[in-house]
């Protein structure tokens, strides 16, 4: 995969790490990274609206599922991120405050390759269906390893049995959705 990455011509690159939640898209993001000298991380999840916009459309028992992200923001900055040269602040999403924090993020003009993870990347329905990368990567995990993840990461958060119960079915949820309802990509990890 590296090797891949590294031979698409290009100013600026895009890849898109895409898949279920507990899926690892973002250590496989974080590992490429880590590999690649003239490449940064672009998290998705800086997108999740506010709580407080959640509350107000009866959304937060939903947070994660594709409706509650702002999309159209999303979408323009994977096309400036696209811009060879170009600097772009994005915002980053804190888990253990549950809020997004804008302009946390820096792509700065000397990087050439752009890890963008998050689930809905390759979704077939707008606008996600709109935005280009140069490689896609679909993680293929299967249900009950995702659901054993899930389990530990909010454990991870102190939550107990019953918050970790919903946020089980709300996850689990978002994850056969946007395994049915995502485009094939380009490389496909089990």
């Amino acid at each position: 995969m590296l090797d891949r990455i590294r031979a698409l011509p290009g100013a600026r690159i895009l890849v898109a790490v895409a898949g279920a939640p507990g899926s690892g898209k973002s250590t496989l993001a974080e590992s490429l990274v880590a590999r690649l000298d003239d490449a940064v991380l672009v998290p998705m999840d800086g997108f999740h609206l506010d709580d407080r916009v959640l509350d107000a459309r009866g959304l937060r028992r939903r947070k994660g599922a594709v409706e509650t992200f702002d999309a159209e923001g999303f979408a323009s900055l994977v096309t400036r991120l696209a811009v060879p040269g170009a600097e772009v602040v994005f915002p980053l999403f804190d888990r253990s405050r549950e809020i997004a924090v804008a302009g946390s993020g820096v792509v700065d003009s000397g990087h050439r390759i752009v890890v963008i993870e998050g689930n809905y990347l390759l979704l077939d329905a707008a606008p996600w269906n709109r935005l280009r990368y140069d490689l896609t990567v679909w993680l293929d995990v299967p249900e009950a390893e995702l659901e054993r993840r899930l389990t530990e990461r909010w454990q991870g958060y102190g939550k107990d049995a019953d918050q970790i119960a919903a946020h089980l079915r709300n996850d689990l949820a978002n994850a056969r959705f946007v395994t049915s309802r995502s485009r094939p990509a380009d490389l496909s990890v089990a």
